[in-house]
């Protein structure tokens, strides 16, 4: 009776968290507000029938720039470039940062807490640090820099996420499983592939994405290291001083809704997987 006093006593008024609840969900709309304003101008200003350089007063609605997305040469060279180094990124990151996630976490040997340290470094590091670096190696090296030094290097700082990403799934797997399979006959290639890989696919895929997404945007250390060539990011950088073309706005779209398309295939992926 006296400790349900006391709960009563110390409980929150009903009306006071109702109130909570209220600031809560409208910060909440404030924040989504504030993350995707940008967004949505951005997808609007696709749509602009603008006849200056500055495609930032709005002037009518047209689908003109939907039909000539690729008229600017040097814009589509530079968006391929970009969705190129993100994809090869993806797969030599996600393969390399898988066989590292994995022995981090099934093996003990000797330089694993340094290995450890050393991918957590390279993910705080700072990419002025990483670029500069990055940089200094290319040119010590003689190694010309371009398109295959921007692969290199997104290579490199994305390899630490992925290798994190999965360690962090493969630590939660049930050694057991493995061991009924070889138990039941599994070679070691057999077992990795029918039982240990579809375990750790989520991850990995999640790792490959995040390469994916930090290669495609990334500005400075790719500034280091580009020589002459030019990326999406690097092409509306230089293109700022003379107005941005409105076909960069039905660029930056089409990505964003890609990434959109990909996050809700990952998310109905995993559900049906967990169902």
């Amino acid at each position: 009776m006296t400790a349900t006093a006391e709960k009563t006593a110390v409980a929150p008024p009903a009306a006071r968290v109702q109130r909570s609840g209220r600031y809560l969900r409208v910060w909440t709309w404030v924040v989504l507000a504030w993350l995707f304003v940008p967004v949505a101008g951005m997808i609007v200003f696709g749509f602009n029938d603008t006849r200056g350089k500055f495609n930032n007063t709005w002037q009518g609605f047209t689908l003109h720039w939907y039909r000539d997305v690729f008229a600017i040469p040097d814009l589509t060279i530079s968006l391929l470039n970009s969705l190129t180094i993100a994809l090869l990124t993806a797969i030599f990151a996600g393969a390399l940062g898988t066989l590292i996630g994995l022995a981090l976490a099934r093996y003990r040997f000797r330089g694993a807490g340094i290995l450890d340290t050393v991918m957590f470094a390279a993910i705080a590091a700072p990419e002025v640090v990483m670029g500069a670096s990055l940089l200094s190696m290319f040119l010590n090296l003689d190694i010309p820099r371009g398109y295959l030094t921007i692969l290199i290097s997104h290579i490199m700082f994305s390899l630490s996420f992925v290798a994190i990403t999965v360690r962090a799934r493969a630590a939660t797997l049930d050694p057991s499983l493995e061991e009924a399979a070889r138990d039941l006959g599994a070679g070691p290639w057999e077992t990795f592939r029918l039982v240990t890989l579809p375990m750790i696919l989520p991850g990995i895929m999640s790792g490959a994405l995040l390469a994916f997404a930090l290669s495609i945007d990334d500005f400075i250390i790719t500034s280091f290291n580009a020589g002459s060539t030019e990326t999406f990011p690097l092409w509306i950088w230089g293109a700022t001083r003379v107005g941005l073309p409105p076909q960069v706005n039905v660029m930056g779209t089409l990505i964003f809704v890609f990434g959109v398309v990909l996050a809700i295939g990952g998310a109905l992926f995993s559900r049906r997987r967990a169902g």
